[in-house]
């Protein structure tokens, strides 16, 4: 236990996840969304895949918390355990697939997994039509591959969302529980493959320190009447993340 503390504490470009979970975190606050898609990338420039993901498990499970009270008042509570039920059937595939990719594939695929999510947001991909339990349920199943093999389980989830008819609460809820359950889920997943390591855990729950700050000073900063200014915010920030994230620019 004290050996993993101490390797936590000493890894190299620690500053690097700081900043990352505290850029993730205010993203978050305001958007609902985005904090794996920011964090990955940047995170993967200093430890492994499945390093980032279990530390971005361990600040996700405590960083929300306080938020996740009044999200769970605002949310359509069917459609969240439809979209969690239906996620669990393909996380284990796509932690599977994980475990055979490089470190360099990984960065590749998380940066354009956000890439392609951002550019269907900044021109209008969306679903129009009634939200029918067969499509929630294949949207989950995809969140849920994504969320196995990348990391970011939201970009089918926010796609779908982004389109809806639903008020703009309502849609901040959902996406934000959805993200914060599916946590609970991987490690889950992770444990039983015997993956889940404790140092990397012990890291995330310290990054989760600079996550919380940025998700209260995100929610406080929240305006529902400027939500177009703030999912543009969004937007940028996702897209330098991801594009610093490739393996051609940092390695």
């Amino acid at each position: 236990m004290i050996e993993a503390i101490l390797a936590a504490i000493q890894i190299e470009g620690q500053w690097l996840l700081i900043f990352g979970a505290m850029l993730a975190g205010l993203v978050r606050g305001f958007s609902g969304f985005g904090s794996a898609m920011i964090f990955l990338p940047i995170a993967a420039q200093v430890v492994t895949p499945i390093w980032a993901i279990l530390i971005l498990i361990g600040m996700e499970l405590i960083g929300p918390l306080p938020l996740v009270r009044s999200a769970f008042r605002d949310a359509r509570k069917r459609d969240l355990l439809l979209l969690l039920g239906s996620a669990a059937c393909l996380l284990p595939v796509g932690l599977s697939l994980l475990s055979r990719i490089t470190p360099e594939t990984y960065r590749y695929i998380v940066s354009t997994i956000s890439l392609v999510l951002l550019t269907g947001l900044i021109f209008g991909w969306s679903y129009k039509g009634k939200m029918y339990p067969p499509l929630l349920a294949g949207i989950g199943a995809l969140a849920g591959f994504s969320g196995g093999l990348g990391g970011v389980p939201g970009p089918p989830v926010i796609l779908f969302y982004m389109a809806s008819a639903l008020p703009v609460k309502t849609v901040r809820a959902n996406m934000f529980l959805f993200l914060f359950c599916i946590e609970f889920l991987l490690v889950g997943v992770v444990a039983l493959r015997g993956e889940l390591e404790l140092t990397p855990v012990i890291l995330g729950l310290l990054m989760a320190i600079p996550y919380g700050i940025g998700n209260l000073v995100g929610a406080a900063i929240f305006d529902p009447d400027r939500a177009g200014v703030y999912r543009t915010f969004a937007y940028i920030i996702i897209a330098a993340s991801a594009i610093i994230g490739l393996p051609f620019w940092i390695g």
